[in-house]
């Protein structure tokens, strides 16, 4: 298994060289290794380093909080963050609370070996589920505590079935969990080192919602209106979102896509007649009830002039992050593939959320959500929240 295992990590490669022939995100990938090893030799000789790993941006909003109070607890400490994704890479490559920032090398072998070898930190965290056999093995080897922080896990993953799967979770000194699920499928296989935490994720969104400060070009646009903010779409969520918008001119909308590249900007913009944020100025403030957000890094902070959110991804793989718009206390709205999200299921049994499927459900949620309760969602985020505490605790 170890050696298929191997295989694919190599297949995996050769697809992210073909596919960076077209795909600026696949070239990021590939020109952010190249010379990863040659920039890692300033840490050779560091101590006190402690490795934080997330996938990608949403991991590392998982992991931010988590972090952050490592840092200030344990301020001698040395902290180096890895990403996996450029999407993570290219926007928190100049994190205030790390010292270094790095793509963390393909999982092979000799690349994990090297990778310990040279970093040689004191203890590991893996945000979430981003498991990596051979950087496990050999963090494993060299006796460095490993911890998965914000993990879930389900019973038809692989790790349930195939028992070489299992083994390799065996050499993570700690895992905390998001549930109860979690850590009995864990104890099955004879994991016992395992304490529910819940999702740091929540003590992030408090953090943010509670120190954002104001825009006042938004502030401007939204000229105390209804506004219904649009983050993280896709094209199928677009399709839904921008057919609603030029039925409904009584909202004010802001519109922050998943992918801001130039052709689908315009794309958007010739849709909705939107306003594009980068663009804007006092005097064309009202010429559009519709402001595009075309840069990376707003979204968080603007859904404080919301009072419905849609959050994309639902027609895709998977939603993206409902709890930084519930966090101040708006309702969410997201497409149908959203069963491995706890906190999807929670809200909707609230009536919190509603995942839709069409541009007549879409419609119906937004008449259902025009009189809420912004505590539903507000007072849902504080319950679920304290999971760094315990986990800083321990590690």
């Amino acid at each position: 298994m170890k050696i298929l295992y191997n295989i694919c990590i190599q297949f995996y490669y050769y697809i992210i060289y073909l596919t960076s022939i077209f795909s600026n995100k696949s070239r990021l990938w590939i020109k952010g290794r190249r010379h990863i090893f040659s920039d890692l030799e300033k840490l050779r000789d560091e101590k006190n380093i402690v490795w934080f790993h997330c996938s990608s941006l949403g991991e590392f909003e998982q992991g931010r909080s988590v972090m952050e109070i490592y840092k200030k607890k344990y301020p001698s400490h040395k902290l180096l963050l890895t990403f996996f994704s450029p999407s993570g890479f290219e926007i928190r490559k100049s994190y205030e609370f790390s010292d270094w920032v790095f793509y963390l090398p393909l999982d092979t072998n000799f690349n994990a070996k090297n990778f310990v070898d040279i970093v040689n930190p004191i203890k590991v965290v893996f945000i979430k589920y981003d498991f990596w056999f051979n950087y496990m093995n050999h963090i494993y080897k060299k006796e460095i505590p490993l911890y998965f922080v914000s993990s879930i896990f389900r019973k038809n993953q692989i790790f349930f079935k195939i028992n070489w799967f299992s083994k390799q979770l065996k050499k993570v000194t700690h895992f905390f969990v998001q549930d109860e699920l979690s850590k009995s499928l864990l104890n099955s296989i004879g994991i016992d080192k395992v304490t529910i935490s819940g999702d740091s994720r929540f003590d992030t969104v408090i953090k943010t919602a509670n120190s954002f400060s104001e825009n006042p070009i938004v502030s401007d646009f939204i000229k105390g209106l209804p506004t219904i903010i649009f983050g993280s779409t896709w094209s199928k969520d677009e399709d839904v979102i921008s057919r609603f918008i030029n039925k409904n001119s009584q909202y004010n909308y802001i519109i922050a896509p998943h992918e801001i590249e130039n052709d689908n900007i315009l794309s958007l913009q010739r849709k909705t007649g939107a306003l594009l944020y980068s663009k804007l100025e006092e005097k064309t403030i009202s010429n559009s009830n519709v402001l595009l957000i075309d840069n990376i890094g707003l979204l968080s902070s603007l859904y404080q002039y919301g009072d419905i959110a849609y959050v994309g991804g639902g027609f895709g793989k998977g939603i993206h992050n409902i709890l930084e718009p519930a966090s101040f206390g708006l309702p969410v709205i997201f497409g149908p593939n959203h069963c491995k999200f706890k906190e999807a299921h929670d809200l909707i049994s609230l009536k919190g959320a509603i995942s839709i499927n069409s541009f007549e459900e879409f419609s119906n949620a937004i008449g259902f959500f025009s009189n809420y309760d912004k505590n539903i969602s507000k007072d849902y985020i504080l319950r679920k929240s304290g999971a760094v505490k315990v986990i800083i605790e321990r590690i």
